[in-house]
């Protein structure tokens, strides 16, 4: 079952990556898991504090839509915000 599993057949540090492309690959990959669901809610239920979880970034224990990298934001990223 394990090689079914993307979290188990790719670089576990992928999952805690800092780099939004690395952080959306991994989301990418959880979609085609088939415990996309289980693995959410026993994140949920643990209160994961971060990674990416059943397709979902958490930063301090909050599920985040994107995660944001190191440093300022580009300006083209406070454009979009505002």
């Amino acid at each position: 079952m394990d090689t079914l599993l993307p979290c188990r057949t790719n670089d576990p540090e992928l999952w805690f990556a800092e780099h939004s492309a690395q952080v959306e690959q991994a989301k990418a990959l959880c979609r085609t898991c088939p415990l996309i669901e289980g693995c959410l809610a026993g994140a949920l239920e643990r209160n994961e504090p971060w990674g990416v979880w059943g397709g979902e970034v958490f930063v301090d224990g909050v599920v985040v839509a994107r995660k944001r990298g190191r440093g300022r934001p580009r300006k083209s990223e406070n454009v979009a915000a505002a």
